[in-house]
């Protein structure tokens, strides 16, 4: 593979993926692949880096969403609320409140017309800690971005929230 001047390229790990299938079937257009492929390669050695604010404050970056959840909302959430605004099944969400609930970082309030409903809210702990590890948090993903330049920054913003307007449109339906 070479640049538009000639200059060997050696490319990321998708590359070589998308010059194998080319050899085996140099008539199918392996475009979709070069983006879907990237995206998912992308997300996969992000989820398995470890967040080390993060994991400092002994949290999972899932336990971090959910208590983010609550504190960017200002007010309590059902468990069904939390799984829709994490992304999460309902067991994934259940599972995370008992956890964070014996660690002292929220609280679960019953509902006083339908005992089957449970609210979450967090304790000050939960507030503390998640205030405290927001910043240094943001700042560890700053530096995970830092190779991509200010302007290559905003025009992958842009692509991606196009890209994910368009998935939720077609795939997801919108956020509520």
């Amino acid at each position: 593979m070479t640049t538009g001047n000639g200059q060997a390229v050696t490319g990321d790990t998708l590359a070589a993926v998308v010059r194998q299938w080319q050899a085996v079937h140099p008539d199918i257009d392996t475009g979709p692949m070069e983006i879907i492929g990237r995206i998912n390669r992308s997300a996969a050695l992000l989820q398995q880096a470890e967040d080390a604010p993060l994991r400092r404050a002994g949290l999972t970056r899932p336990e971090f969403e959910l208590l983010g959840a609550l504190r960017r909302t200002g007010h309590e959430l059902t468990p069904g609320e939390l799984a829709r605004e994490t992304f999460s099944s309902g067991a994934a969400v259940t599972k995370r409140i008992k956890s964070l609930t014996e660690r002292g970082l929220v609280e679960r309030r019953g509902d006083a017309r339908d005992r089957r409903m449970a609210h979450i809210r967090l304790t000050e702990a939960g507030r503390d800690l998640v205030d405290a590890v927001l910043p240094a948090q943001l700042s560890y993903e700053r530096d995970i971005l830092s190779g991509l330049d200010p302007a290559g920054q905003a025009r992958l913003s842009a692509l991606l929230r196009s890209f994910l307007t368009m998935l939720e449109g077609a795939l997801g339906g919108p956020r509520p």
